[in-house]
């Protein structure tokens, strides 16, 4: 079997895929392999920097700047202090310090803090050319650059002012450097290995499940001595996460007490496919579509893989295999391991999506002897990614809004005795950073609820400290501009209330005397007699 996983992770492209590489496309490439490289580069850069300025931004963006600017021993404090659940928060610092240091760079503009993700984007997709060119060659080398740089799962989260796209970035560096440690032994990468894993795990804690998948491909395949050089290296990388190893256990308390999360129904594996292809959320009217081409990718490049060859020995079809697992092995684990306790959470399985659009690539070009194969899985592909292209561009509900204007049209209207008061943390934190001077309130999330996230020592260091109910954030003032989105006060209709709790106690204090609609949130003026 060792043989086998060496045929598996070989760097040269396989012989009988590459004969089947005659199309004029192909031979392009071939003969122009630097200018072939440059596409993908171009058209992720331009995927990724369309709409940066014009998209909305929502909670988990502002909280991300207003934790980052504080600096990292601030941001420490607010992470690791200790409470009745925990840890204060559930994150490592990898990436917040990586924001800190960009922001006082290039500043603090929502445009500038999300370049850092674009900037981990596009090193993704130079990455993802490079394995695949040493996987399979350079037509499907540009397949798969062009792919990653084009879909819409890896897009939105090269533009969020987020962890994920670094996530993807270092899990990726860690399997391109297991794929030349494993062919040549060189110790230097299996370092590599070692400090791009400590880094994922220093950027998500949900790191481990793609990294524990990619350790345990040696261990399928019964090749011991790639094993043992995995552990060693595995070794190396527990070691340099040893510091934040040690608080692990008190941010996994944290998850028990307060997490948002719902343990994941099977649908969340079958439905998978649709998020690598397409990203979701989705509207009702594009759900149907969506799923069938994602689905009917799938399949193709299944029966593509699985199909019976001229030989048993086929490099490529074998790393296509790895791809392969590697898409779904952190999925699958994920879900297992969320039956106990629920961490599902599609956009911590980015790297696992690169690996499928790696496989789906390698699809596209075995096809070469097959056009009409070829045409039909890049005209699927083409309607899947518009769909989650235009979803991405285009969607503005819940949690995003238009923060700016709201806050500058509430700046206008708000009188010297007049309060503003957020019925979350939500809405509150966006309005913030687009005025740090308007006073503003917002009420505490429900002690030991699965929304109660953001904890008191988080709050203190952002200088955002809730009022523990609607009483305390309105005091006495006479005139407040209550501002919540309209899910929330959907979710309470739904389970049976009239309407939300808070508008019902501030109908009781005062009388309603304006209603604004702002999308996805609601603003009421309310006024005492």
């Amino acid at each position: 079997m060792q043989s086998s996983t060496r045929r598996i992770l070989n760097s040269q492209p396989a012989p009988r895929a590459a004969a089947h590489m005659n199309s004029p496309m192909d031979r392009w490439i071939r003969a122009h392999p630097f200018v072939a490289a440059t596409i993908p580069l171009g058209v992720g850069l331009i995927a990724r920097t369309f709409g940066i300025i014009s998209r909305p931004i929502w909670y988990d963006e502002a909280f991300a700047i207003l934790f980052a600017e504080k600096g990292f021993h601030a941001m420490l404090a607010g992470t690791l202090e200790a409470t009745q659940a925990g840890a204060s928060d559930v994150h490592p610092l990898a990436y917040y310090t990586m924001l800190t240091g960009w922001m006082r760079s290039f500043g603090e503009t929502i445009p500038s803090a999300r370049l850092l993700s674009v900037l981990a984007g596009m090193l993704t997709v130079l990455v993802v050319y490079i394995l695949a060119r040493g996987l399979f060659g350079a037509p499907t080398a540009l397949w798969a650059g062009t792919l990653v740089a084009l879909n819409p799962f890896q897009v939105h989260y090269s533009q969020e002012i987020r962890m994920y796209a670094a996530l993807g970035l270092w899990q990726l560096l860690a399997t391109y450097c297991f794929w030349r440690g494993s062919r040549t032994s060189d110790w230097r990468w299996w370092a590599g290995f070692a400090a791009f894993a400590a880094l994922a795990q220093y950027t998500h804690n949900l790191a481990f499940f793609y990294l524990f998948g990619l350790a345990a491909w040696p261990l399928l395949r019964r090749d011991w001595r790639l094993l043992l050089r995995v552990l060693s290296a595995g070794v190396a990388a527990m070691i340099l996460y040893l510091p934040w190893l040690l608080h692990l256990p008190a941010q996994f308390a944290k998850v028990e007490s307060a997490y948002w999360i719902e343990t994941p129904g099977i649908y969340r594996l079958l439905t998978l496919p649709l998020v690598y292809v397409t990203n979701l959320p989705l509207q009702p009217a594009q759900l149907p579509l969506g799923l069938f081409t994602a689905l009917a990718v799938t399949a193709l490049a299944l029966w593509q893989t699985a199909r019976p060859t001229l030989g048993s020995q086929d490099p490529g079809r074998s790393a296509a295999r790895w791809m392969l697992y590697l898409a779904f092995s952190s999925p699958i684990l994920l879900f297992l391991f969320s039956q106990w306790r629920p961490v599902y959470i599609e956009r911590a399985l980015l790297p696992a999506g690169i690996c499928y659009l790696i496989w789906i690539a390698w699809s596209i070009s075995e096809a070469g002897r097959q056009p009409s194969f070829r045409y039909l899985m890049v005209a699927l592909l083409v309607i899947g990614f518009s769909i989650g292209l235009y979803q991405h561009l285009t969607y503005r509900g819940f949690p995003y809004a238009r923060f700016g204007p709201l806050v500058t049209s509430l700046r206008s209207q708000l009188p010297a005795d007049g309060t503003i008061v957020h019925s979350s943390k939500l809405s509150m934190l966006p309005a913030v950073l687009f005025d740090r001077d308007l006073p503003q309130a917002y009420v505490a999330d429900l002690p030991g609820s699965s929304v109660d996230t953001l904890a008191p020592a988080t709050q203190r260091v952002l200088g955002l400290e809730a009022a523990p109910d609607l009483s305390e954030a309105v005091g006495d003032s006479k005139h407040v501009w209550f501002v919540i989105f309209k899910e929330s006060n959907d979710e309470a209709i739904r389970a049976g209330l009239a309407r939300h709790p808070q508008l019902e106690w501030l109908a009781k204090a005062y009388t309603n005397v304006q209603f604004q609609d702002w999308g996805s949130l609601d603003v009421y003026v309310f006024d005492r007699e």
